[in-house]
């Protein structure tokens, strides 16, 4: 009987929710059913891409605003 412990994990190609063993967390694996190649990851470790885009946007506005506040233009910062 094996004892090893196992995590679901969507392919990032296929999207079939496979069955990981934890200790290939943070390695490459292949998927079953497509062959495609990924890291396992902990799903509660991965950051969703919208928020994270949308904080860097956020930012970016916010170092715009404030180089326009000091009077550096948009032609400076090579933006225009």
């Amino acid at each position: 009987m094996s004892n090893s412990t196992y995590y679901a994990q969507e392919c990032p190609t296929c999207g079939r929710k496979l069955q990981v063993r934890v200790k290939y967390l943070g390695k490459n694996v292949v998927c079953q059913h497509c062959s495609a190649t990924f890291v396992a990851m902990d799903p509660a470790s991965v950051v969703d891409p919208s928020d994270s885009g949308t904080s860097i946007l956020d930012r970016a506005e916010q170092l715009i605003e404030a180089a326009t506040r000091s009077g550096i233009g948009l032609s400076q910062l090579g933006l225009r």
